[in-house]
């Protein structure tokens, strides 16, 4: 296994010289095929299996334009799609928000959006947004290159990288998280954990594993959750960041995130960083393994733009950058998640068997959390 500094000039190499490839596009009446790329550090080399192709342009063409509704926040995505419009040309416009957010927002403009990709952090806004009829089907090809389980049933949209839902602990509090932490998420509303959760009722992935929970559970057994949390005063975060940032000043001793957040500042901060995270093992709503996704508006203005944008984002370079800069799972074979991170091989058998389909109920889950005084 490389070393990390190596496997980041590996990483960074590999990325300009696909780019470069992918730029030569531009120049060529023909598709331009990169079929290998090898860049050596002092003990190994990476090799990019996957081809990946870009429609050829005229040197003359305008490349034209696309534009993406971003319910991921811009620190995560902004440097691949950056990557993106470096090799193509191609002018991109990012409007980012919340999930929720860019979700309404497209239901409200329906036929008269100028967006051509709707980017979610989950799939409830995607399924919500595809339930409206606002999503063309994507090409076989490209929903091939994913496990069936990380695309919707009816191919209207895929997945770009995966996340499993995690309790994050604060490693001085916590010493045995095996024996000091429950393994099903709905015993965190036993009163010894009052004061001590924190947790972000308006996130994405948040409400995702809530909608999880009403198609496992019910609504009344969710509602109990919910309402068991509550009534243990947690800290309100509004989002994954300030609560494992939270938590690691002990400001409360868990809470409720995704996994790679986590690497994040373990990679900024180095493995003193006093947080952990635990993979609850009770195959409930609380071991929700999910992804990030992306579909095409059926009205989208640069619908060529936006087929070119999706094959990009499950090309190997692509990948490589979720797994090794944003510590997400990649979403196809043969590409290594970052140092540290089970694999997902190793997670399926304390994960939850649900459908993505059954996620996609976002305003029922919106509709519970602002009845329960949740969320306004």
């Amino acid at each position: 296994m490389l070393p990390n500094k190596f496997k980041l000039v590996a990483w960074l190499l590999l990325l300009t010289a696909i780019v470069t490839g992918l730029a030569a596009c531009q120049t060529t009446s023909e598709p331009v095929e990169v079929t290998r790329v090898v860049t050596e550090t002092v003990t190994e080399a990476v090799e990019v299996t996957r081809m990946v192709e870009v429609p050829g342009q005229s040197e003359a063409a305008d490349p034209g334009r696309l534009v993406i509704y971003s319910g991921r926040s811009e620190s995560l995505i902004q440097p691949i799609i950056d990557q993106f419009a470096a090799a193509t040309g191609i002018q991109v416009e990012v409007r980012y928000g919340s999930t929720s957010e860019m979700a309404g927002v497209l239901l409200e403009e329906g036929a008269n959006s100028p967006a051509d990709i709707f980017y979610a952090q989950d799939p409830g806004g995607l399924g919500a947004v595809s339930q409206a009829g606002l999503l063309a089907p994507l090409p076989a090809e490209l929903l091939a290159r994913v496990p069936a389980r990380f695309a919707a049933e009816d191919g209207s949209w895929v997945g770009i990288s995966g996340r499993a839902r995690v309790v994050v602990y604060n490693t001085s509090v916590i010493t045995d998280p095996a024996t000091e932490l429950p393994q099903d998420i709905f015993d965190f509303i036993d009163p010894v954990w009052n004061g001590r959760i924190g947790w972000a009722p308006t996130n994405g992935s948040f409400q995702a594993m809530v909608t999880a929970m009403r198609s496992v559970w019910g609504d009344e057994k969710t509602a109990e959750w919910l309402t068991g949390i509550q009534a243990n005063n947690p800290v309100v975060y509004d989002g994954n960041t300030p609560i494992v940032s939270g938590v690691a000043a002990g400001e409360v001793d868990v809470g409720f995130v995704n996994h790679y957040y986590l690497y994040r500042f373990l990679a900024e901060e180095g493995e003193s960083f006093p947080a952990r995270n635990q993979f609850l093992t009770s195959g409930g709503p609380g071991s929700l393994i999910m992804v990030s996704g992306a579909g095409i508006l059926n009205t989208a203005p640069n619908a060529a733009n936006a087929q070119r944008f999706m094959d990009f984002m499950l090309s190997t370079p692509a990948q490589q950058y979720f797994a090794a800069q944003t510590y997400e799972y990649p979403v196809v074979e043969g590409v290594a998640v970052s140092g540290g991170i089970p694999p997902l091989a190793d997670l399926d058998s304390i994960a939850l068997n649900i459908s993505l389909a059954d996620l996609a109920d976002l305003e029922g889950t919106q509709d519970m959390l602002f009845d329960l005084g949740i969320i306004e």
